[in-house]
C-alpha cells in the first residue's frame, strides 16, 4: 500500500499537481464520510479539472490587455438609467462570438464604454476564449513597429486568429495613410472569421470621418456594421461625476 508522501511524486510526474495539493485533504474526507472509491475518484479528478480551468483562465487573462477589475458585476448599472442594463448582459453572454460578428459600443467620455468591452472580454476568457484588449493607438503602433522589424504578416496573421479582438477607442485619432489600410486589412480578414468589439465616442454616422481615404472607410464600416450588435450608452459621465464629488470632499 502506497502512502500519501510515495504518491505525490508520482502525481506531480504525471502533471496531476491539482491532485497532488488536496489529496491529503480529500482523504481525510473520504475516510470521514466513508466514500466509494468511485465517488473519491470523481472528487480528485474535479480537483484536477478546476486547477487545469483555473491555470487556462490565468495564462489568456494574463495575455489579454483586460484590466482585472473591468468586470460586469462590478459595472454600476444604476449611475445612468438610460443604459440597456438587459441588452448588455444578453450580449455578454457571447453569442456574438459563436455568431463571428461584431459588437460596437458608443456614447461620450466616461459612460462606461471601456468598461463594458473589457467586462465582455472578461465573460469570454472564463469560457476559456482567448481574447486581446488594445486601443487604436496600440494597434496602430503595433502594426506600424512590426513592418519596420519586418514581421508585418506575422503579426497580422495573430490579430486575425484572435476570437475575439477588442478594439477600445476609435476614432479618437483620425486614422492616416497608410495606417487606415492596416486597419481595413485587419477588419476584412477577421470578417466573417473572428468576433471584434470596438467602441468609440463618436456616433455611429462620424466613423467615416476617421478615414482619410472614404471608399476604403466605407469597405471598412460595412464589414464592422454586418450582422452587428450596437450598444448605445447615454448619460453623465461616471468619471467626472467622480472627480466633483472628490473636490467636494476635499473642499
Amino acid at each position: 500500500m502506497h502512502t500519501l508522501g510515495e504518491l505525490q511524486p508520482l502525481l506531480k510526474s504525471l502533471r496531476l499537481s491539482g491532485i497532488a495539493e488536496y489529496l491529503p485533504q480529500r482523504n481525510q474526507e473520504a475516510i470521514a464520510s466513508k466514500m466509494g472509491f468511485m465517488d473519491f475518484l470523481s472528487m480528485v479528478l474535479q480537483d484536477e479539472l478546476l486547477r487545469r480551468e483555473q491555470n487556462k483562465f490565468d495564462s489568456l487573462f494574463k495575455k489579454s490587455g483586460v484590466k482585472g477589475n473591468k468586470t460586469l458585476e462590478k459595472f454600476n448599472f444604476s449611475f445612468n438609467p438610460k443604459i440597456n442594463q438587459q441588452q448588455i448582459k444578453d450580449v455578454a453572454h457571447g453569442r456574438f462570438i459563436d455568431e463571428k460578428v461584431s459588437v460596437l459600443i458608443v456614447g461620450p467620455c466616461g459612460t462606461g464604454k471601456s468598461h463594458l468591452a473589457q467586462a465582455m472580454g472578461h465573460c469570454a476568457l472564463r469560457r476559456g476564449i482567448q481574447s486581446l484588449f488594445l486601443t487604436q493607438t496600440q494597434l496602430i503602433t503595433m502594426l506600424q513597429t512590426s513592418k519596420i522589424v519586418g514581421n508585418y504578416d506575422k503579426k497580422m496573421r495573430a490579430l486575425v486568429k484572435v476570437p475575439l479582438l477588442i478594439i477600445d477607442d476609435f476614432g479618437l485619432k483620425p486614422l492616416r495613410s497608410p495606417q487606415d489600410e492596416d486597419f481595413h486589412e485587419l477588419i476584412a480578414q477577421r470578417y466573417e472569421e473572428a468576433a471584434t468589439i470596438i467602441t468609440s465616442n463618436l456616433d455611429f454616422c462620424e466613423w467615416g470621418d476617421a478615414f482619410p481615404n472614404k471608399l476604403l472607410g466605407a469597405a471598412t464600416l460595412d464589414r464592422l456594421g454586418h450582422a452587428a450588435y450596437k450598444i448605445i450608452l447615454e448619460g453623465k459621465s461616471y468619471r467626472a461625476e467622480n472627480s466633483s464629488n472628490k473636490k467636494k470632499n476635499e473642499g
